[in-house]
C-alpha cells in the first residue's frame, strides 16, 4: 500500500471512529423529531450516557466481573437508561405540561451535562482519582468483533471489518429505524403525529403515547452515543470535558441528513472526518478553530439549499417544536 493510500485509509478509519458517537446521537434525535419533539438536550443526555455507561463497566469489573460481552451490555443498558430518564423529564414538561420545547431542551442540556459530570467526578473521587477499566476490557469495547483473517484483508479488511461493534450496531439501528418509519403501521402513525397531531388524533392515534415513546427511546439512543465516545475515543477513561460539543453536532447532523436515518450513517462519518481534518490536513494559514466549525458551516449550506428548493420531503415535520393542545382541534 502506498503512502497516500495509507494516509487516506487512516483518515477514513479516524472519521468512522469519530462519527459513530454522532450516529447514535443523530438517530435518537431523528426519532424524537419525527414525533414533533425538538429535544435540544442531546448534549446533556450524551453526558449522562457517557458517565453511566462507563460507571456500569467500571463497577462491574471492580466487582469481579470478567465477561466482556456482559460488560458491553451493561454499559449499553445504563447509558440508555440515563438518556431515557433525562428525555422522560423533557417529555413530561413539554408534552404533559406543554412547556416551551426550545427552553426545556436547553435546560436539559445544562442539567444533563451537570448530572453526567457529577456522576463522573463522584466515581473519580471515590475510586482514588482515576476511573478506567482494564486493558483487557478496553479491547472488548475497542476491537472489531470480526475474525483477524477478515480484518487483515488488503484495504477492504480494515474498511469493512476493522471497526468496533458499535458501528455495526449503529448501522443495523439506522436500517431498522428506516424500515420502521417507512414500512410499519406504528412508524407511519408516528410520522403522522409529527406532521399533524390534530389529524392523527382525529384518526384515533394516541398522540401522547407516541410522543412519549419516541422522545424517551430517542433520548436513550442518543445517550448511547455518549457512552460510545467515552469507551472508544476516550479509551474508557472518564474526562469531564471530552464530550463537549458532541450533542450539538448531532443536532446539526439531523438537519444535514434531512431527518433520514440512512443518511445519518454516511453523514456521521463525514462529520467525523470534518472534526479531525485539522489534525490530518494542517494548513498554517488556517486557524484550527475554523476547521472545527466546518460541520456547522456545511449544515447551514445544506439548510439554505433545501429551503430554496422547498421540497416537502426535505423539510422537518410540520409540528416540530410545537405543543399540541387537543382542545384546539
Amino acid at each position: 500500500m502506498s503512502i497516500n493510500q495509507n494516509a487516506v485509509l487512516l483518515l477514513i478509519m479516524a472519521a468512522v471512529l469519530n462519527g459513530v458517537p454522532l450516529l447514535y446521537g443523530t438517530l435518537g434525535e431523528i426519532l424524537s423529531e419525527k414525533a414533533g419533539n425538538l429535544n435540544l438536550g442531546v448534549e446533556g443526555m450524551m453526558f449522562m450516557g457517557g458517565a453511566m455507561g462507563l460507571g456500569a463497566a467500571f463497577y462491574y469489573e471492580a466487582a469481579g466481573g470478567t465477561i466482556g460481552v456482559l460488560a458491553v451490555f451493561l454499559a449499553l443498558f445504563f447509558a440508555f437508561l440515563g438518556g431515557a430518564i433525562g428525555a422522560l423529564i423533557y417529555a413530561f414538561l413539554t408534552i404533559t405540561l406543554r412547556a416551551n420545547q426550545n427552553v426545556t431542551g436547553l435546560a436539559l442540556a445544562i442539567f444533563g451535562t451537570g448530572g453526567g459530570q457529577f456522576i463522573g467526578e463522584y466515581m473519580r473521587v471515590t475510586s482514588g482519582g482515576y476511573v478506567a477499566v482494564s486493558n483487557a476490557l478496553k479491547a472488548v469495547f475497542l476491537n472489531s468483533p470480526f475474525p483477524a483473517a477478515l480484518q487483515q484483508l488488503p484495504v477492504v479488511g480494515p474498511l469493512l471489518f476493522g471497526h468496533s461493534v458499535f458501528l455495526y450496531l449503529g448501522v443495523i439501528l439506522a436500517v431498522g429505524m428506516h424500515l420502521f418509519l417507512k414500512r410499519t403501521r406504528a412508524g407511519l402513525s408516528l410520522r403522522a403525529v409529527g406532521e399533524s397531531p390534530a389529524t392523527a388524533d382525529a384518526a384515533g392515534i394516541n398522540v401522547t403515547r407516541y410522543k412519549y415513546l419516541a422522545t424517551v427511546l430517542g433520548g436513550g439512543i442518543s445517550a448511547i452515543g455518549g457512552m460510545v465516545y467515552i469507551m472508544t475515543i476516550a479509551s474508557c477513561v472518564w474526562n469531564h470535558e471530552a464530550l463537549s460539543g458532541e450533542g450539538w453536532l448531532a443536532v446539526a447532523l439531523v438537519i444535514f441528513c434531512l431527518w433520514r436515518p440512512l443518511n445519518a450513517v454516511w453523514g456521521s462519518i463525514l462529520f467525523g472526518a470534518l472534526m479531525i481534518l485539522y489534525q490530518r490536513l494542517h494548513l498554517g494559514f488556517i486557524p484550527d478553530e475554523l476547521y472545527k466549525i466546518l460541520p456547522y458551516v456545511v449544515t447551514v449550506i445544506v439548510l439554505i439549499f433545501t429551503s430554496l428548493r422547498n421540497s416537502k420531503d426535505k423539510q422537518p415535520p410540520n409540528s416540530l417544536g410545537l405543543a399540541y393542545f387537543r382542545e384546539e382541534r
